[in-house]
C-alpha cells in the first residue's frame, strides 16, 4: 500500500535520487547543508521504498516546486494530487509536463515552455578550452554581478550568497564585467553542481564569451571532484544548446517550467 510521506532523513532522499542522478540533480544538491534548511520533501512511499519524491525549495522569494517523474508518471500524478492542500498558494514549478494538468483545478498555471535536462557526459571536449579568460568571482564582485545581470538577464534565479560556494567566473572588459557562468546548486558533499545564472552582455555577444567562463566553471568543477554536472535549458535556446554540446553536455530529460498562481 502506497503512503505520502514527508521525508526527513537525507540518506533515504538521496539514496532514491541517486538512482537517476541526472534527473534528480537538483535535490541532490539541495541535501547539502548549505541549502538543507531551506527545503521541505515529500514522497510516495510503498513498502518501505520511495517511487516519487517532491520538493518544495523555499530559499528565495518565490517558492519552488520540483516533480519529475519516474516513470510511468501515474504514481507522481497521485502524489502531486495529495500535496495540493499543503502546497504554498504561489510558486514556481519544475514538471513532467504530462503531470502539469494536476493543478489545473485548483492553480492558475502558467506555463513557460520545455527545458531540456542536460548532463556533462564528455568531459574530455573541456581539455581544448582555454577558460583562463575568465576569473573567480566572490562576494566583492556582488554589485557588479547585479549589473550585468539587470542589464542581460532580468528576472534571473539569483541569490548573492551564492557567490559563496566560489562557483562563479566571470569576463571582464577593463572594469566592466560583461559574461559570467554560475550555478543554481552546488555540493562538494553530494559530488553535484547544477550550472545557472549564464549570459553576456547584450553589447558583447557572440564573441564566445559565455562558452569560455562555463568551460573554466566546468574545469573548476571536473578538478574539485564533482562527479555529475548539469544545467538546464529551454528547448528553443538553439544557440545556447550548441555550445553545452561544444562542452560535452548531451540531453538526458525534458520537463516544462510553470508559474502557479491563485485562481
Amino acid at each position: 500500500m502506497a503512503e505520502v510521506v514527508c521525508l526527513h532523513a537525507k540518506d533515504e532522499v538521496e539514496r532514491f535520487c541517486r538512482g537517476n542522478p541526472s534527473l534528480h540533480l537538483y535535490a541532490l544538491g539541495d541535501l547539502d547543508d548549505f541549502f538543507w534548511p531551506h527545503t521541505t520533501w515529500y514522497a510516495l512511499r510503498e513498502r518501505g521504498q520511495v517511487r516519487q519524491l517532491v520538493l518544495l525549495y523555499t530559499g528565495q522569494p518565490l517558492p519552488c516546486v520540483l516533480a519529475y517523474a519516474e516513470q510511468p508518471a501515474g504514481p507522481m500524478r497521485d502524489l502531486l494530487r495529495e500535496l495540493l492542500r499543503v502546497l504554498p498558494r504561489r510558486f514556481y514549478a519544475h514538471l513532467t509536463e504530462e503531470i502539469a494538468d494536476v493543478l489545473a483545478d485548483d492553480f492558475r498555471i502558467r506555463p513557460h515552455g520545455t527545458y531540456h535536462k542536460m548532463g556533462l557526459t564528455d568531459r574530455s571536449r573541456l581539455a581544448g578550452f582555454d577558460g583562463s579568460g575568465a576569473v573567480a568571482l566572490a562576494a566583492a564582485d556582488t554589485d557588479d554581478l547585479l549589473a550585468l545581470y539587470a542589464a542581460s538577464y532580468p528576472g534571473n534565479w539569483f541569490v548573492p550568497r551564492m557567490l559563496e560556494t566560489g562557483c562563479y567566473y566571470g569576463i571582464r572588459r577593463g572594469p566592466v564585467l560583461v559574461s559570467v557562468a554560475g550555478v543554481h546548486v552546488y555540493s562538494p558533499r553530494y559530488k553535484v553542481a547544477a550550472l545557472g545564472n549564464i549570459t553576456t552582455r547584450p553589447d558583447a555577444r557572440g564573441q564566445g564569451l559565455a562558452t569560455t567562463a562555463t568551460a573554466r566553471l566546468c574545469q573548476e568543477l571536473v578538478r574539485a571532484g564533482i562527479e555529475h554536472v548539469g544545467l538546464n535549458v529551454k528547448a528553443d535556446n538553439r544557440s545556447a544548446i550548441a555550445c553545452y554540446r561544444k562542452l560535452g553536455f548531451e540531453r538526458v530529460a525534458d520537463y516544462g517550467e510553470y508559474t502557479v498562481e491563485p485562481m
